[in-house]
Order: C-alpha cells, then structure tokens, then sequence
C-alpha cells in the first residue's frame, strides 16, 4: 500500500508565499545582490522549511549586512556550521523582518544599527523525495550606531561576534558578500 501525505501540498503553498515574498521585496527595494542556493535535505527538514516558507517566505528569517564607516563588517561565529556567518536568525510571532534582523543583530552582536535597505537577496530551493520549494533570504544592509560586539544569544548557537576588514576564509556566502561591499564601497 502506497502512503500519500501531504508535502506536495505544503512545498506548493510555500512557493506561492515564497513568491508573494520575493515580489513584496522587489518592488520595495533595488540595488541589491541577488543569489541561489540549492539544498537537498531530509525529510524531517523540508517540512520544517516548507512550514516556515509557508508562514512568511524566508525559512531562514532575515539577517544583517552590517557595516562601520570604516567599511569593516561584523561577522558572527555559528558554531552549528562552524563558520563566521552574517547575524540573523528566525521571526519570531508576527515581527517584520526588519524587526527580526535588528533584533537578531541585538542578540547575536550586541550591536544597534539602522538599516538602510536591502543588501542582498537569496533564492533557497530545497529537494527532497522528489519535492522541491523554496523560500527567500532577506538579508538588509545596516549602518552600525554601536561598535562594541557583544555576544548575548538565547540560542547559544553563536560564540563571537567581530569586525573584519577582510572577510575569513571560513565565511559563509563570503562571494556575495564581496559583491556586496564591491557595489556599496567602490
């Protein structure tokens, strides 16, 4: 006997929000870098990220480009990937992402910044079992107002947080990064 659940349903509604996402964001924003990332994950994974791409668009919440003047970026060390990642994270209730990249920032840099729009842009496609959705990654561009890096993260996922100058070799989406600092410092 064959067992029909419900993913296809759920990884098709998840794109159509993803999509109302993207378009919302688009058409609020330009000048940012755009990117795509595949990703083959278990099933147990691909409902949670369909759930969340269902809820709001973006299964990985929002993140920060955060800058000094100076042109140095604050990274954050995640140790679940074992590497310097952007700060960012989930939303939580019924935040904006606006509101979820700052306080993620808060937590996970200890930094107050004001964001300045949208740096980046990710496509995430997820496969799995011959499924497949996808979510956007808003990641905003923010101009520090405090430069102490200060690590309070509930989540205990991040151990530091730092200003570089020149982006580790172990950065996450460290391309699309230097694309971005290209464009917004060159």
């Amino acid at each position: 006997m064959t067992t029909v659940d419900d993913l296809w349903y759920l990884a098709d509604v998840a794109s159509q929000q993803a999509e109302q996402t993207y378009h919302d964001l688009t058409e609020r924003h330009d000048d940012f870098v755009e990117f795509t990332r595949h990703r083959r994950v278990p099933r147990p994974r691909f409902r949670s990220v369909a759930e969340d791409a269902r809820d709001h668009g973006a299964p990985y919440g929002a993140h920060t480009l955060t800058y000094r003047p100076s042109g140095d970026l604050l990274l954050v060390r995640h140790e679940g990937v074992g590497k310097w990642v952007l700060p960012g994270g989930e939303l939580d209730g019924g935040e904006t992402f606006r509101e979820a990249a700052l306080r993620e920032l808060g937590e996970e840099g200890g930094i107050e910044a004001t964001i300045e729009g949208l740096g980046m842009l990710g496509r995430v496609e997820f496969h799995c079992d011959g499924n497949s959705t996808w979510g956007v990654l808003p990641v905003f561009e923010a101009r520090a107002e405090t430069t102490t890096a200060v690590v309070d993260d509930p989540d205990h996922e991040i151990s530091a947080a730092r200003w570089f100058d020149e982006l580790p070799a172990d950065t996450r989406d460290r391309d699309e990064i230097l694309r971005w600092r290209d464009r917004r410092f060159d």
